[in-house]
């Protein structure tokens, strides 16, 4: 996905490694398959340099349960970049992880941790939940892990 990721005058990208095989390798319990998150930064000739690496903010492909892959999208917008996830079986769940780039510190810290959920019998009944910096302290791009414990 491109856009404007550090708020200067190129293009940036965010790319998605997948592993090929992962949905025959991937164990959500044990050894989920990792999907490295690459921050690209555009420079002048159409070129790109790595500026951050996070394997912990997409999902694995097991990790949605009876739905499928979890991974939707990215979205990037003026210097904020969300991933997005769906999964789930009678309760289904969203979760959007937002960073936002800080061009004092040169850097990318989580913003918003949110999602919702519902059960596909009442999906008018939906729960949301809302983390931010005042939940989960400062955070770098690159230390983020959505599979630590949600209670800690």
């Amino acid at each position: 996905v491109s856009g404007n990721l550090n708020l200067d005058n190129f293009v940036d990208m965010i790319v998605v490694l997948k592993k090929i095989g992962e949905e025959k390798t991937s164990d959500v319990i044990n050894n989920p398959e990792k999907r490295p998150l690459l921050i690209l930064i555009g420079e002048a000739k159409n070129k790109f340099k790595l500026a951050e690496r996070n394997d912990n903010t997409v999902y694995c492909i097991d990790c949605g349960g009876i739905m499928g892959d979890p991974f939707m999208e990215i979205v990037i917008k003026n210097g904020y970049f969300s991933v997005e996830h769906y999964g789930g079986s009678a309760w289904r769940w969203t979760r959007v992880i937002t960073y936002k780039y800080s061009k004092e510190e040169n850097n990318w810290f989580l913003h918003i941790d949110g999602g919702e959920s519902f059960h596909a019998t009442e999906p008018e009944k939906v729960e949301k939940s809302i983390k931010t910096i005042k939940d989960f302290g400062k955070v770098l791009f690159k230390d983020f892990d959505i599979y630590e414990d949600d209670d800690e």
